[in-house]
């Protein structure tokens, strides 16, 4: 079986080597081709094409950076910022991009700064509708596990706030009841219905953990959207999170049974209503604890952590990416269970005595000389 098409829109913070976020987005817009603006001006988004190979995917998502990061460096002493909030500061004002835009001073109005994030939205693409129904049932009761390996937040204004992903834990999701959609016909009638409850503004206003997504939403499909993800720096860690990802999907296009709905041992006439309330409270549980969150399994109700969750998933995959062929990329996994997620690790400098903004400015160097090292040796001929 062959491997999926695959592409990531990644939302990143610009700013000041200090860690102070500052925001570029109008200008690199007009600026830098294959950059669009977000309603705040402080972070800005690049969208990877949708490529088979992981190979070519590292490099698609280091070029657009490195060109960035060249900018940047021609308005002044600035650079990019990791993680998923406005970590030092400034959750107190929006700073529009596109004052004119309607859609963007409902969002101002409504949300105020708790959108103004920075994350990966990895896509994966699925043509028949019925099969990307049934993997997005799937993904949508492990999407806490991607959540707990890409955490990247823990802080917000300067503070740690205790939760790992602060911008998973403060995000508006929207609607706030979405169902596990039984088929793509379900999904056409309640998005119809939710536009005229006035609940979504618009067909793209569905703020899940996963969705389905296409040129025609919500009629015509091809592939899956996972929203949950804080930005995860290191290209060869989100290419591992993508790989997971992409097997789960393999196997689930290779097995039809393998879907929450059929699955699950919870008693069979409030299962649909009781997976919706485990997927939400195992969101907020590893946008809390991330790796180490205590979870609840689709397939038993019973308690695991994630970590163990996880381990699980990659002996369950082995045989599939083996013959997909992609195995070897999601050897990286292995090293965040060991050594943490990004906001696992920034905590860890917490305890030996560094404050926030010191953790900050030692990541920002360090995904800087990552990208240049990544980008020297794969991206070279096309950098240049």
């Amino acid at each position: 079986m062959g491997m999926l098409s695959k592409g990531f829109e990644v939302e990143i913070f610009t700013g000041t080597p200090q860690g102070d976020i500052v925001g570029f987005s109008d200008q690199i817009v007009a600026n830098l081709d294959g950059f669009v603006r977000e309603p705040d001006t402080r972070n800005v988004e690049y969208t990877t094409p949708p490529l088979y190979r992981y190979e070519r995917l590292l490099c698609e998502l280091l070029r657009p950076r490195t060109l960035l990061r060249q900018y940047l460096q021609q308005l002044g002493s600035y650079t990019l910022i990791p993680g998923s909030t406005l970590a030092l500061g400034g959750g107190d004002r929006f700073y529009r991009s596109d004052p004119q835009n309607p859609y963007h001073t409902y969002i101002e109005q409504t949300y105020g700064t708790t959108v103004v994030t920075a994350s990966i939205h990895i896509n994966i693409g699925i043509a028949d509708a019925d099969t990307l129904m049934r993997a997005c049932r799937l993904v949508r009761m492990e999407a806490p596990l991607y959540l707990a390996l890409s955490a990247a937040s823990p802080f917000l204004d300067g503070q740690a706030t205790g939760s790992h992903s602060t911008r998973w834990s403060l995000f508006p999701k929207t609607p706030a009841q979405v169902p596990l959609f039984t088929s793509h016909a379900h999904y056409i009638d309640w998005t119809a219905e939710q536009l005229k409850q006035g609940t979504m503004q618009n067909v793209r206003h569905l703020w899940s953990s996963v969705r389905p997504n296409g040129d025609r939403r919500p009629y015509t499909l091809n592939r899956l959207e996972m929203r949950i993800c804080d930005l995860v720096t290191d290209p060869i860690a989100l290419l591992a999170i993508a790989a997971l990802l992409e097997a789960r999907m393999l196997q689930v296009i290779q097995d039809p049974s393998l879907d929450p709905l059929e699955q699950s041992q919870l008693p069979a006439a409030t299962r649909a209503e009781d997976l919706v309330a485990i997927a939400n409270a195992n969101e907020t549980a590893a946008a809390h604890h991330s790796l180490d969150a205590e979870l609840r399994h689709w397939a038993t109700g019973r308690p695991i952590r994630a970590r163990d969750w996880i381990q699980a998933l990659l002996q369950e995959v082995a045989p599939t990416v083996k013959q997909a062929g992609f195995g070897c990329f999601l050897q990286p996994i292995h090293k965040i269970l060991r050594e943490g997620n990004e906001a696992q690790r920034w905590l860890a400098l917490m305890q030996q005595g560094l404050d926030p903004q010191a953790v900050m400015m030692h990541a920002i160097q360090e995904t800087q000389a990552l990208e240049q090292a990544l980008a020297a040796e794969i991206c070279q001929p096309l950098v240049a």
